[in-house]
């Protein structure tokens, strides 16, 4: 017997309406663990199939490689891809709004960079699933995801099976590490002081670090935050006295070298 699939945002409209908008696909054996949003309805017949399909949203500042993303896994009937962003403070408001279950992150944004971002859905969101998907895997950013809350770390350079195979599993309750990440885990695990962290600086001083390399000026900065020139200068002047640094070149370098921006690239 033919099989049919619609999105279904609750349990009441499993019930009684008819559904419209319906596609074909072949014949499923039961899901459970789904949650109300993401219901999928196969019509009464012998069985009654429900599909668990994962609310994604995918955070990625590089525009073709997002786009490659959405291409793939807006067909996948695992995940419902409920939105996309390109940078880290549209992500945050984003996710808040149409609460993924699973998010697809890059580890450097702009604006509000994959560490911070993902620290602050953590505190909202608790149940929220996460596969990092980044080009840079030195072992100070890994660590600070993992700490953050990521809960796998696939390389770009690894191909398109490892990511898929990792956000598979992500999703689905379990971790997962690219081969170069896996690789350089066991070298923190052989020498821990390859990872020394920059968890002396609050959220704060990390947010203006950033947006300080990015070469925002102090006004800019200030309407970016929604915060007061003063309170700028006040958390600069802290940052250079932490991390002994003088100007501003030292403190791009610094942002450089533990993974908060990434270099120019040649014009």
């Amino acid at each position: 017997m033919e099989s049919f699939l619609c999105s279904a945002r609750t349990r009441g409209e499993l019930n009684g309406k008819s559904r419209v908008n319906c596609r074909k696909l072949p014949p499923r054996g039961p899901f459970t663990g789904c949650t109300e949003s993401s219901l999928d309805y196969y019509p009464p017949g012998p069985t009654l199939h429900l599909i668990c399909m994962k609310r994604l949203v995918i955070v990625e500042d590089q525009t073709a490689i997002r786009e490659m993303l959405v291409e793939i896994l807006r067909t996948d009937v695992n995940y419902k891809l409920v939105g996309e962003s390109g940078d880290g403070q549209s992500a945050y408001t984003l996710c808040l709004e149409v609460l993924p279950d699973v998010i697809v992150l890059d580890a450097k944004l702009p604006g509000l960079n994959g560490v911070d971002l993902l620290r602050r859905l953590t505190k909202q969101m608790r149940n929220l699933r996460v596969l990092v998907f980044s080009g840079h895997e030195n072992p100070m950013l890994v660590r600070e995801m993992l700490e953050a809350g990521a809960h796998g770390f696939v390389e770009k350079t690894a191909g398109l099976f490892e990511f898929k195979k990792g956000l598979e599993t992500v999703a689905n309750g379990g971790t997962y590490f690219g081969p170069a990440v896996a690789a350089l885990l066991r070298n923190v695990v052989a020498n821990p002081s390859a990872s020394t962290s920059n968890d002396f600086l609050t959220d704060r001083e990390r947010e203006i670090l950033q947006l300080v390399a990015e070469s925002h000026s102090t006004k800019e900065i200030a309407s970016k935050l929604n915060i007061s020139v003063k309170t700028v200068d006040n958390h600069r002047t802290n940052l250079m006295r932490k991390l002994n640094l003088h100007d501003v070149a030292s403190l791009t370098r610094y942002a450089l070298e533990i993974g908060l921006i990434e270099p120019k690239k040649p014009m």
